[in-house]
Parts: C-alpha cells; sequence; structure tokens
C-alpha cells in the first residue's frame, strides 16, 4: 500500500494543523479564506491555546501552521511560540509582515524549530496592493529584509496564484532568490471573502496551463503543498500531497476553537467540533462524525469515469462546495473542462454557499449569499457515449443534482 493510500484512510493526529489565533487583522485582503478584519471576543484565552499546545505535543503533532487574521497583532503571540516551541510543537506561522521589525527578525534567527512565512500576491506593488491594500507590498519587502539582515535561514514567501499574478512566477523567484527565501504558490480558494473575488480572480484555463508548465520546469524547491494536485491531469504529478487530506491528515483550528476539516472550507457543514469540548483536540480528531466519514473509502463519483481521476484525485472539496458545484463531481478549475462545464450549467439564481463566520470590516460584495441553503445544479443532458471509457465525462448521467453539496452522508471522492 503507497503512502498516500494510508493518508486516505486518516491518521492519529495530523501531519500539520492549521490553527488561526484571531481573526483580528490589520489588512482587508480581498481573497482573505477567513473573511477576517475584526477580532472575536470569543477567541481562545492564552491558557486555553496553551492547553492545546499540551494536547498537540501529547499526540506527537510535528508542526501547526499558525495564521489568522494576522496571528502577530494577538499580544501574547509570541509567548505562545516559545511555549510550542518550548513542548516540541514546532511553528510555521504566516504574517504579512507588520510586526517583524529588526529586533523581532533577530529574535526569532535565534529560535530553533520556527519557520516564517511572509504573505505577498503580487511581484510589484501595483499587482500587490490590489489584492492585500496600499503599502502592504512595501511592508512585505521591509520584514524580508529584516529577516535577511538577522541571517533567518530561508523564510517563505508564500504568493495566492491569480491572474494577475501569473505572469510573475519568474519575478516570485528572483524575490525569493534575492532574500534566501523559498517561494510558496497556493490556490486561490473560493471561500471566506474569496468567494466574493473567484469569479475574476482565479486564473484563467490557459494560466492553469502556463503555471502547470512553469512548475514542471522551474519548479524544483517551488513548494506547492496539496494546493494543485488538480493539475496532474496534465500528464506529470507535481511535487506534493497530491491528494486532499481534510479530516485526514489536516484541519483547523479556528480562533474560537471551532475545529473544521479544512482550512479552506470554514462553514458548518465541515465543522467537527470545539476543542472546549470534553475531550479537547484529541476527542474531535479521533471521534468526529465528520472525520470518520470523510476517511472512509470513496467511490470517484461522477468523476471515476475520466481517465484522470487517478492523477487529480477529483480535485478540491473547497473549491466545488463554495462553488456550487457536488463533492463528487469534477473541480471548477478540471483541467479537461468539466468544472467550467458544471459551472456553466448552473441556474443564474443559485444560491452558492457562504460561511457564516465573517469578522470582515465591511459588507461582503457576492449578493448570492445563503449559508443555508442546498445548491441546485441542473447539467445538460449528457453526450453520447464515448468510444472509450477513459473519455467518459464526470457530468454524463448527472440529471439533477440539488443538495449533492452536503457532506456527510454523501460521497466525497477527491475532497
Amino acid at each position: 500500500m503507497k503512502l498516500t493510500d494510508h493518508f486516505q484512510y486518516g491518521l492519529n493526529s495530523p501531519i500539520c494543523l492549521t490553527w488561526e489565533l484571531t481573526y483580528a487583522c490589520n489588512l482587508a485582503c480581498v481573497h482573505c479564506l477567513s473573511s477576517s478584519g475584526r477580532r472575536d471576543p470569543r477567541e481562545l484565552s492564552t491558557e486555553e491555546c496553551k492547553r492545546v499546545v499540551d494536547e498537540l505535543q501529547a499526540m506527537q503533532v510535528f508542526y501547526v501552521n499558525i495564521g489568522g487574521g494576522e496571528p502577530t497583532v494577538r499580544p501574547d503571540f509570541w509567548e505562545l511560540l516559545d511555549y510550542s516551541i518550548d513542548h516540541n510543537v514546532g511553528v510555521k506561522f504566516s504574517t504579512n509582515g507588520i510586526k517583524l521589525d529588526a529586533a523581532r527578525a533577530a529574535q526569532l534567527a535565534r529560535t530553533d524549530y520556527v519557520d516564517v512565512q511572509i504573505s505577498l500576491d503580487g511581484a510589484t506593488a501595483s499587482v500587490n496592493d490590489q489584492v492585500r491594500g496600499p503599502g502592504s507590498y512595501d511592508t512585505a519587502m521591509r520584514a524580508l529584509e529584516n529577516l535577511a539582515s538577522a541571517g533567518f535561514p530561508q523564510p517563505k514567501i508564500s504568493v495566492v496564484m491569480t491572474r494577475h499574478n501569473v505572469d510573475q512566477l519568474d519575478e516570485f523567484k528572483a524575490i525569493a532568490d534575492k532574500f534566501g527565501a523559498q517561494l510558496r504558490i497556493t490556490r486561490l480558494r473560493p471561500s471566506g471573502r474569496g468567494a466574493d473575488v473567484w469569479d475574476e480572480l482565479h486564473p484563467t484555463a490557459a494560466q492553469q496551463r502556463q503555471l502547470y508548465d512553469w512548475l514542471v520546469a522551474r519548479g524544483d524547491g517551488v513548494l506547492t503543498g496539496d494546493s494543485f494536485f488538480h493539475l496532474s491531469a496534465y500528464g506529470q504529478a507535481l511535487p506534493g500531497l497530491n491528494l486532499c487530506g481534510a479530516g485526514r491528515v489536516v484541519c483547523l483550528i479556528d480562533p474560537v476553537g471551532d475545529v473544521y476539516a479544512c482550512p479552506f472550507a470554514i462553514h458548518e457543514n465541515f465543522l467537527a467540533g470545539n476543542v472546549r469540548s470534553p475531550g479537547g483536540f484529541p476527542a474531535v480528531w479521533r471521534e468526529s462524525e465528520l472525520f470518520a466519514e470523510l476517511r472512509q473509502p470513496q467511490t470517484g463519483g461522477a468523476c471515476r469515469s475520466c481517465g484522470h481521476y487517478d492523477a487529480c484525485q477529483g480535485g478540491c472539496m473547497a473549491a466545488k462546495f463554495f462553488t456550487g458545484l457536488p463533492l463528487d463531481g469534477p473541480d471548477p478549475e478540471c483541467v479537461r473542462g468539466f468544472g467550467e462545464q458544471a459551472l456553466a450549467a448552473r441556474s443564474t439564481d443559485t444560491d452558492l454557499p457562504r460561511s457564516e463566520v465573517d469578522h470582515s470590516r465591511s459588507a461582503p460584495r457576492n449578493s448570492r449569499v445563503n449559508a443555508r441553503q442546498p445548491v441546485a445544479i441542473s447539467l445538460a443532458p449528457p453526450p453520447r457515449r464515448p468510444d472509450r471509457a477513459c473519455d467518459a465525462s464526470p457530468l454524463a448521467g448527472i440529471a439533477d443534482i440539488a443538495g449533492m453539496a452536503e457532506p456527510p452522508g454523501v460521497p466525497v471522492a477527491g475532497a
């Protein structure tokens, strides 16, 4: 059995846990997956956070990926970082750089078992600041300069790929090389405020191919995590997990202690429990009905008829859910175009699922918001039977997929 086969059925503890410490943020990025901005007064206290760290240590979690919001604006952030490291739980934290002055950079350079990830969504200020806000490019550059001057080894530059920055991949790599950093690129998901801008920001089909070709040709040492496994249907599998690990090997703890199957799926349908409940995080991870469902063998659903299923695994659960597509159907950015067909077949008055968790400082732009309504989609009649089974469209035979965005009890192949 391959290692990824073990992952599909879940592990005793997550390989990597994403932990959003706060919804407070000094920026208002248009694609923020957690809709951050204002602090939630219910967020976990310092002592509650330390108890979670103790639980993670006992579970032998290798490291936590800390984010927000902007985690460094939380007053006890540095105390919690030191506590985690002292308890053998490594920390990778994502930041816009607002608090990384020369002194903090020097402190981090003296600290073992910590990694820093600077968010940057444009290789130029004009592209970056349109997404992340005025002055955010200069803030990120200053943080990278401080880390480099302090001798911090290989920080990460984290880029969310949009149709406005795909052409800047070489420039991003040059910035990373300049500061002795490592480039990490991630996929734009239609979750949080990202749902408001996904239609206009997600890379075009041609840009998806451009991104894939660049990764194959120049992607050595570039981190992608599990962001682009749907691109493997082009032919060559990309480095990384190439599998959705939601509820299997990864999950999210949000600032108020809610545990979700995936960092990109902050929605009640993917809520597994809360760390404040009896048994804490270990009980949620090991006993959640949602996680048990996600760890069941998956049939592959409609995508199983596609000859590329083994390569792309049906794509991203969150991307499908928040665009109103069934979880056992094609990814909205399916490289064979089936997702585009499914999106085009949606009714114009479809209420798209949306998270009820929103701490934005302004109202969402998306007017088609109703997080509790089922997603009803009517697809066109199936095409004629293909000559070869491997050429079958995953849309074939699906006449009514209303309500298929509900995860428990529904096959979530390639979630």
